[in-house]
């Protein structure tokens, strides 16, 4: 049994596979999107869904916090993450393959409830 340091969030190693998968799927097919139109809006996805979400981030959720933010921080950039794969899939690709990323996003937000009711507890 392993144990974790004080205030550290719970080990949720599913439902950060199905996070990072959707993040993974946000991540190239927003800015691809976004190419069509300008590749400055599909650089500055990148920036909003890669850099936002290493620098600011909840204590106690993650291992090192360089911007400490409130809960409720935290969970609208998973939402944001989420809403950009679906958005982005539908918008881009295939109709089966936008309704496999709508289901995984489906998926990612069940798995991650217990997460998101951590952190929008108060302390």
């Amino acid at each position: 049994m392993t144990s974790q340091a004080a205030g550290a969030a719970p080990k949720d190693t599913v439902p950060s596979a199905f996070r990072f998968a959707t993040e993974l799927v946000a991540w190239v097919a927003t800015p691809w999107w976004l190419s069509h139109t300008s590749w400055v809006l599909a650089a500055l996805s990148l920036v909003v869904l890669i850099g936002l979400p290493a620098v600011f981030a909840t204590p106690g959720d993650k291992a090192q916090v360089i911007v400490a933010v409130p809960g409720w921080a935290t969970v609208l950039m998973v939402l944001l993450e989420v809403a950009a794969a679906v958005v982005s899939a539908w918008a881009l690709w295939p109709v089966w393959a936008a309704a496999c990323v709508s289901a995984l996003a489906a998926v990612t937000l069940v798995t991650e409830d217990p997460r998101r009711r951590r952190l929008l507890t108060p302390r």
